[in-house]
């Protein structure tokens, strides 16, 4: 167990190692706990106006049911944090970072009250009577039908839905942070316990902790808040030009539009890539160079469970994030070879409809 934003959450469990539980979630199924995510709901008839004005998403296009990655961003364009918004027809559910909950709340605060100051019918509530776990893998659907009594197969990955399992009333995604299909299951606190045991109850069905999580989320080319991103960093430079709507990109309308603006039609001087490490694992800070010359640094590493290879995520100058460009990452003092890789380092196993 180690401390985490005010939790003390498991690397591991007893049963297995990190990279047996790797192994597991991608050929089965396992249950996280990540109840330590900051969790909202947002009421009002002005909330999709004003969450537009905190974070790059197109929510006013986003179809009722359906969820989305965005992040929030500062005045410079940099990114405060990433979340996932799921819209319903009555309230926004909103999923961010544990580590970044207390900054979260005191940003989306801050412009609330100016918000509703000028008239805007918005409100914001912390969502602390339910605990959400996250059952992830490509068994993960066939565990939920059986308790659930009826087939998933029509329900998209990044789509919300309320259901009752076993007589619990949920909030279910579709989504997970493994690249694999899964479930995060929002259930009330008083539930959580024995709701965890029933899914762990299944023999297709492990615990898995925080080692694991990091590796499945590396593999799987997806960033760490506070190590791939940061308040400087914006979505341009972290490779989520994605996450930016059309209409958004156009209009603008969120802090930092101008300067991401400005990005998207001049380009950036530094870009996200993945790197295939030959030696010893590279960890985050390790430094990349070409051709002698310092040209960036490594953010997240680790040897890769699935690819027995070791991966790694950093930032290099611009020009030297194709696939494929033949690099040099300085671990303990010594340079070793590393080239460029697209990720996912894996297939993603996301469900498709």
């Amino acid at each position: 167990m180690v401390p985490f934003a005010g939790w003390s959450m498991p690397v591991q469990y007893s049963n297995l190692g990190v990279g047996a539980s790797h192994n597991w979630t991608r050929a089965n199924a396992s249950v996280f706990d990540v109840s330590h995510m900051l969790a909202t709901r947002i009421t009002g008839k002005d909330r999709v106006k004003f969450y537009e004005t905190l974070t790059v998403a197109d929510i006013e296009s986003l179809p009722v049911g359906s969820s989305t990655l965005s992040v929030f961003t500062n005045e410079n364009g940099g990114i405060i944090d990433d979340t996932i918004i799921c819209k319903h027809a009555d309230s926004l559910y909103v999923v961010s970072n544990a580590g970044c909950a207390d900054k979260d709340l005191a940003h989306i605060r801050a412009h609330l009250t100016d918000f509703q100051n000028k008239g805007g019918d918005v409100d914001l509530k912390i969502i602390d009577d339910h605990a959400l776990i996250a059952l992830q893998g490509p068994k993960a659907a066939a565990v939920l039908e059986g308790l659930v009594g009826k087939d998933l197969r029509d329900f998209p990955f990044m789509d919300g839905r309320f259901m009752t399992i076993k007589g619990v009333d949920c909030h279910v995604a579709r989504s997970g942070y493994t690249g694999e299909d899964g479930f995060e299951i929002s259930v009330p606190n008083s539930d959580a316990v024995e709701f965890t045991r029933l899914l762990v109850s299944d023999p297709r069905v492990e615990l898995a902790g925080l080692g694991a999580r990091d590796s499945l989320r590396l593999e799987a080319g997806l960033c760490l808040y506070g190590h791939d991103l940061d308040d400087t960093i914006t979505p341009v430079e972290a490779g989520l030009t994605w996450t930016i709507g059309k209409r958004r990109r156009v209009e603008g309308g969120f802090l930092g539009a101008s300067k991401i603006q400005d990005q998207l039609k001049n380009g950036v001087s530094r870009r996200r890539i993945g790197l295939v490490v030959q030696g010893a694992p590279a960890r985050e800070g390790a430094q990349i160079f070409a051709n002698g010359e310092l040209v960036g640094k490594v953010t997240s590493g680790c040897p890769s469970p699935s690819t027995k290879k070791n991966v790694a995520m950093g930032y290099v100058k611009n020009g030297l994030h194709k696939s494929g460009t033949e690099l040099e990452v300085e671990v303990r003092g010594r340079k070793q070879k590393a080239v460029v890789t697209k990720m996912p380092f894996v297939p993603a196993g996301y469900h498709k409809v």
